[in-house]
């Protein structure tokens, strides 16, 4: 099945996206991609989607991917992305849609229901976040699991402000392949993804140098107090050895009445491709009982 790829015009600049699945489906997926600063393209596995019948769209945010880079930085923000999915959603979406986030994505998409629910079938976080402070403190108690060696590297060279040491980044390395991706060859979309954001100003300007030093414009977000105006189902996924970790799902799965939780054992923040197959299955599963109205409500697994 081709992709169908293209820019439309969303408040004021260019946006890429690109749509897979039959254009006649009943259904559309939303997807949300994360850094904040990274594109759509680690997010590619979830094509598999449209084996269920659903069609799919990827977009990347503003300032991100092959999406315009405005000329300054007033528009990076959780309440512009916010309306960029309500845009996009608008000029592809064709009505109420699945909306899947992943990551930060995972913040949007509740920033987003908080907000515009009405336009939603269902909501899906994956290794999403509520409190940016409370995920930023659990990555840091995840410095501690590493080796030795590897923690003292990244407290010392990171308190001297020295990032580019080889010690600090090979420890750095050693956290994202114990926590970000499992898998011993990483998939080439996941790559392309981390070096856009790499080549882009949205990442080190609203999340930070790297992925547990949360120094940017999001640092202070909390949507605790929001979450139980939550009504549409959700599912809340994440990954055993995710660096947004299991309590950080907890949190969300807490705060949001009626929503489901699964926790993927052998996946860190990326069950999508660490068990791919698995991943997909729930998520269809959970997708096609909202769209039956057969959704079971609250588990935990």
């Amino acid at each position: 099945m081709e992709d169908r790829e293209g820019f439309v015009s969303i408040l004021g600049y260019k946006q890429y996206y690109r749509a897979v699945g039959p254009e006649d489906a009943s259904a559309t997926i939303v997807t949300l991609h994360g850094g904040p600063g990274s594109s759509h393209h680690y997010l590619l596995s979830l094509r598999d989607l449209t084996r269920w019948g659903y069609r799919v769209i990827f977009f990347d945010q503003l300032g991100c991917g092959s999406s315009e880079i405005p000329p300054t930085t007033d528009q990076f923000s959780l309440e512009h992305n916010v309306e960029e999915t309500e845009a996009i959603r608008q000029e592809l979406g064709r009505g109420k849609v699945h909306l899947i986030g992943s990551s930060y994505g995972g913040l949007l998409a509740l920033a987003y229901a908080i907000k515009y629910q009405q336009h939603l079938r269902s909501l899906v976080t994956v290794g999403g976040l509520a409190d940016v402070p409370f995920a930023a403190a659990e990555m840091d108690r995840l410095i501690d699991e590493l080796p030795p060696e590897d923690a003292k590297a990244i407290r010392v060279h990171g308190d001297r402000g020295e990032l580019q040491h080889p010690d600090y980044v090979r420890a750095t390395q050693r956290f994202y392949h114990s926590y970000v991706c499992r898998l011993p060859t990483w998939p080439v979309e996941l790559t392309r993804s981390l070096q856009l954001g790499d080549e882009r100003p949205v990442y080190r300007y609203m999340n930070g140098p790297n992925e547990f030093t949360i120094t940017g414009t999001i640092r202070d977000i909390d949507l605790r107090p929001q979450l139980a105006t939550i009504r549409v189902p959700t599912l809340v996924l994440g990954g055993k050895y995710d660096e947004v970790t299991p309590a950080v799902a907890d949190l969300i799965h807490a705060g949001i009445p009626g929503s489901r939780r699964v926790t993927f054992p052998e996946s860190s923040h990326t069950p999508f491709w660490e068990e791919r197959d698995a991943f997909m299955s729930t998520v269809a599963s959970f997708l096609t009982g909202v769209d039956r109205g057969t959704d079971p409500g609250s588990t935990r697994t």
